[in-house]
């Protein structure tokens, strides 16, 4: 059973830190790129891409709005994903999803993404 389990979300006030886990289970989790997306509160929004780690040379890529405050990370022995969120701001509150792509082309783009976690929400204060 393929399965991917996000946890460490919570409230945090504004310029706070931190960390999401996103462990993983159920397919070869050193074969795929591992994302991290992210939906804010109302049926309108779009899922958004934050952050994306390659499984072959550690590359990553990040929106614009996260890139300087996130950083992305992965230990493929424990197959594990981290999103180290540091700086947080009010704008940053949203459902956050890790999900696996097993191409490294698009990495931010939902449609690429073959598995998904269920979320963890991240709250942040002003």
């Amino acid at each position: 059973e393929v399965r991917l389990v996000e946890s460490g979300g919570g409230l945090v006030q504004a310029g706070g830190s931190l960390r999401l886990s996103c462990g993983a289970s159920g397919f070869t989790f050193d074969e795929y790129a591992i994302g991290w997306f992210r939906q804010a509160p109302g049926k309108l929004r779009e899922r958004e891409g934050v952050a994306c780690i390659d499984n072959r040379d550690g590359s990553t890529a990040y929106a614009d709005s996260v890139k300087g405050r996130f950083t992305i990370s992965r230990d493929n022995a424990k197959n594990t994903v981290y999103l180290q969120m540091n700086n947080l701001k009010p704008e940053d509150t949203a459902e956050y999803y890790c999900a696996a792509n097993p191409s490294q082309a698009h990495p931010l783009l939902r449609d690429f993404y073959a598995f998904w976690g269920q979320g963890t929400q991240v709250t942040v204060s002003s």
